[in-house]
């Protein structure tokens, strides 16, 4: 049991994930997040565990082998610091009993009022008669190994599953209040393909008339999906190259990115052009705004280089080897990111609200537990 922790079926479950993480069968900031909460919930319903130090020993372990398997995809280690930082938030309600009532009655102060926001402490009141039938938990008990796991797993199925909602319902949440960010006739720029932008964008069609500008991200030319994806939906879009941005900046009233991490100093990876779009908006002084759920949230730094993450395409999609006289004399450099510096950045929109750079590092408090920072 303490021994054995990980049962041959959640073995092969987690290999399996991270297999498919490693060959980049699984792509996408959301989707890799959404199997990652999957495979979690999949082995906390069957694993054994006498005390949480076991349960949270086995989740990070898990977490660390996925991470290790595609360490580019930061949001599988963000969603196991969320699913800890859950667990371990119903294992004390539950523990606690009707300490944690009292402590809702306290005298507000701006604090409190500021969390007031957040739907987890909102949701946990609602649950108090759940977890005051938990207030016998006992941990180790030798008589009844499996008490502990089976008085404590209906709660802990419960929060898994408010994770896998939110993850779910992201773009939802973040899109319903697109017509007040978006007002009539403006020019937006955007660059690439993002499914959050995408969602925010078509959000506000129905109430606003306005023009999407859109980068076509060379080399991977996705801005092309976007503007026909946009265009279906009866939106004024028009494709530009990316070396048009800095002589259209003039004429556009705001910049929607998409984020692949935000990072704990408010900084952002995000699609190769973004960089130069939030330079150009800077110099023109056009606001720049990012679309991004908070799963994206990540308590880490860029460490690699200040123009671009750690994750580069083929070269050859830039210069191929045809040019055989010119690639011996030039090193050929495609960065799949850029890094977005924090002071480039207005604002970011997510499903919780609208927060300025500085204000990420609370969200990270908030969302995870300092001791799952390095997993």
């Amino acid at each position: 049991m303490a021994t054995d922790p990980l049962s041959v079926a959640n073995q092969r479950v987690v290999e399996t994930l991270a297999s498919r993480l490693r060959r980049r069968q699984v792509v996408g900031s959301r989707e890799t997040a959404l199997e990652t909460v999957l495979v979690l919930r999949q082995v906390i319903s069957k694993v054994r565990f006498s005390n949480i130090d076991q349960l949270v020993e086995i989740i990070r372990s898990i977490g660390r082998k996925l991470v290790e398997a595609q360490p580019k995809e930061h949001t599988v280690g963000n969603t196991v610091r969320k699913v800890l930082h859950h667990i371990r938030e119903e294992y004390h309600t539950a523990s606690q009993g009707t300490a944690v009532v009292s402590t809702s009655k306290d005298t507000l102060s701006i604090a409190k009022f500021v969390l007031q926001g957040q739907p987890r402490q909102k949701n946990v009141p609602q649950k108090t008669t759940l977890n005051e039938s938990h207030g016998m938990l006992k941990e180790n008990d030798a008589d009844d190994p499996d008490a502990f796991a089976r008085t404590l797993k209906p709660v802990l199925m419960e929060a898994v599953q408010d994770v896998l909602d939110e993850l779910e319902t992201v773009y939802d949440n973040i899109s319903k209040n697109a017509k007040d960010h978006i007002h009539s006739d403006e020019i937006i720029l955007t660059i690439g393909k993002s499914s959050t932008v995408e969602a925010f964008l078509k959000a506000a069609a129905p109430y606003r008339k306005y023009t999407v500008i859109i980068a076509d991200t060379a080399p991977s030319y996705s801005g092309h999906d976007m503007a026909q994806s946009l265009s279906s939906a009866g939106i004024s879009t028009v494709l530009v190259p990316d070396s048009s941005i800095y002589a259209l900046m003039s004429r556009i009233n705001k910049v929607m990115l998409g984020a692949h991490a935000i990072l704990a100093n408010g900084g952002m990876f995000a699609i190769t052009g973004s960089l130069l779009a939030a330079t150009a908006a800077r110099a023109h002084s056009t606001p720049v705004v990012v679309c991004a759920g908070q799963f994206k949230l990540t308590p880490q730094w860029n460490l690699y280089h200040e123009y671009g993450a750690l994750d580069f395409a083929d070269p050859s999609s830039v210069l191929g080897f045809e040019e055989g006289n010119l690639v011996d004399k030039v090193d050929v450099v495609n960065p799949f990111y850029d890094y977005v510096r924090p002071e480039l950045i207005d604002a970011f929109i997510t499903n919780d609200g609208d927060h300025p750079p500085s204000s990420v590092y609370r969200l990270i408090k908030e969302a995870y537990d300092d001791e799952d920072y390095e997993l």
